[in-house]
């Protein structure tokens, strides 16, 4: 449960780290970013001109940011608030350093280029309490009503260490795993596309389960269960079932389930001040210039409308009636917002594009955080000599329970719950008071000696990301035959493949990258959009640094065939 890796791969500090640009796209994010030439410029007879960016989420203000350097102008619009699912909230009338992530709330080590801007910002970042991770005091896991403490692996049953080894076999056998994981580790360009054509012609129809099944190892439907529930890394796997294979190796490959960390003071930080920061290498703008300063503080309101005009304009129709015109616009919200909230005219994309998005699958994720006095489950039960309460794994309602501190004599937070799909759907009808009642329920079973409620010192925060109206979910997973929809929204950045009159808009964002549900996702979609709309300018990368674009026929994901 502390990793996906199978032994056979063995990693040292003189081995570079793993970085997730995945086996689809294998270009390194990270040293774009970090090379002194910068990543790109435009003419000088460009600067000032104003660019759409449509979403104010991670991809949204990394774009403007981006775009900001380079000289041009991003007008963001933004229907809700600065962060996307980059949500970090308080609680009412508690201690504002008390906080609970809605959204994204841990990252792995190998999101490289998102590392990039934490580091630029001046974050921190901290080991992530996952199950049995060394962050982690105890984990309990509960299946089928009998429960199981564990400090470490060792100390659960041998059957979870049998599921443990069949997976790390099924990945090994089926997916050559150490030789994908080693050639994404190496940079091995050629390797890793030798390997991944291969897996997406075999395995672009087959479901994650049925790898499952058709593996020798996991012959057992009892594993399999277990499996499902418990998995390793994050949690249980099984509302991933259904989902193609494809999405989940380019989890395990890349490490993107290992090691997490959370960003100290809360993830929505990041776009925050990205949005405030004042670059000290700006073209065309003053030093002290800031997307801030640029929107006088706020960004404007959410579209409405989207068509293109004249010349191969992109017009704009904001919720104050504002209509602005554009000659390139980047639009980073999730992509079923153009099939819905906002009205678009067919022509903003080729049909392809459009059927891309129509059948682009959410996943619903719910959670729900109460504030506590104190980290009372490191109290020692006297009989036992365990912690009084541990991070927990269940088929109960609750599924994932997280325990938060920031040392013991200061409140806390418990994510009593953290669900995803037919599991986040049971909690919608549900008020967050009647959620944490049930939860309180369910945990109690679990912990019958241990008074939570008693602990609680304000009201529950809860999300059910399905149910708000400006994300329709919480992350997108491709089903099973998806490549080929996928491909052409990753791919959509590449303006010179389409008609004259279908460019302009660039589609970012993580659901349109290849590592959907990973804010890493929406970095490097961010900056595929920025250099599309930096080529549309006329501008260009420097020789020495060629951005993702420059690149593209020597490492363009494996194209299916259509018919």
């Amino acid at each position: 449960m502390t990793s996906t890796v199978p032994n056979a791969v063995q990693h040292t500090d003189a081995q570079p780290p793993i970085t997730m640009f995945g086996p689809d796209f294998p270009y390194a994010y990270d040293d774009f970013l970090a090379h002194p030439a910068g990543i790109g410029q435009i003419p000088a007879t460009e600067h000032g001109a104003e660019v759409a960016v449509i979403g104010g989420g991670l991809s949204g203000i990394i774009a403007a940011y981006e775009l900001m350097k380079m000289g041009l102008k991003p007008v963001v619009y933004e229907a809700d608030q600065i962060g996307g699912r980059l949500r970090t909230v308080g609680f009412e009338g508690c201690d504002p350093e008390l906080t609970a992530e809605m959204g994204a709330m841990r990252f792995p080590p190998s999101s490289t280029a998102l590392q990039h801007y934490i580091d630029l910002v001046g974050l921190e970042t901290e080991p992530f309490p996952n199950p049995l991770s060394p962050a982690t005091p105890s984990t309990v896991v509960d299946l089928k009503g009998e429960s199981h403490y564990a400090e470490t692996i060792a100390d659960l049953p041998q059957v979870y260490r049998d599921v443990m080894d069949a997976w790390n076999a099924c990945l090994e056998e089926g997916a050559d795993f150490s030789d994908m994981n080693r050639a994404m580790r190496e940079r091995d360009i050629p390797r890793i596309r030798e390997i991944w054509a291969k897996l997406v012609e075999k395995f672009d129809n087959q479901t994650f389960y049925g790898f499952l099944c058709d593996s020798e190892a996991f012959k057992s439907f009892r594993h399999r269960e277990i499996f499902g529930q418990v998995g390793f890394g994050t949690g249980g796997w099984d509302t991933d079932f259904p989902n193609s294979i494809l999405e989940i190796l380019r989890v395990v490959y890349s490490e993107a389930d290992d090691h997490h960390r959370g960003i100290v003071g809360g993830s929505q930080q990041l776009p925050l001040r990205l949005w405030d920061r004042e670059p000290q290498k700006i073209v065309h703008w003053p030093l002290g210039t800031s997307l801030a300063s640029l929107h006088n503080g706020e960004p404007r309101p959410a579209v409405t409308r989207l068509n293109r005009t004249a010349g191969n304009k992109i017009t704009v129709t904001d919720a104050s009636g504002d209509i602005r015109t554009y000659r390139a616009a980047i639009f980073t919200a999730q992509s079923w917002l153009l099939l819905s909230k906002i009205a678009c005219d067919d022509a903003l994309f080729p049909i392809d594009h459009w059927t891309a998005m129509e059948r682009t699958h959410y996943m619903e994720s719910s959670k729900l955080f109460v504030p506590v006095d104190r980290p009372f489950w490191l109290d020692k039960d006297e009989v036992t000599g365990r912690d009084t309460m541990s991070m927990t794994l269940t088929d109960r309602m609750t599924r994932g329970t997280y325990l938060l501190d920031e040392g013991p004599d200061k409140p806390a937070v418990i994510c009593l719950s953290y669900t995803w799909c037919d599991d986040s759907l049971k909690w919608l009808p549900l008020s967050p008071n009647e959620r944490m009642d049930v939860m309180l329920k369910s945990l109690g079973e679990i912990y019958p000696s241990v008074d939570i409620r008693k602990h609680i010192i304000g009201n529950p925060v809860t999300v059910s990301w399905e149910n708000e109206p400006y994300f329709m979910g919480a992350f997108k997973a491709n089903l099973p035959g998806h490549y080929r929809y996928q491909r052409r929204l990753f791919t959509h950045f590449m303006q010179d493949r389409l008609p004259a009159d279908k460019r302009g808009v660039f589609l970012a964002g993580d659901d349109i990258s290849w590592t959907a549900g990973w804010a890493e996702g929406a970095v490097q979609t961010a900056l595929n959009a920025v250099w599309g709309v930096m080529t549309q300018f006329g501008g260009a990368t420097d020789a020495t640094n060629p951005g993702p674009g420059d690149v593209f026929d020597e490492i363009s994901p494996v194209e299916l065939p259509e018919d």
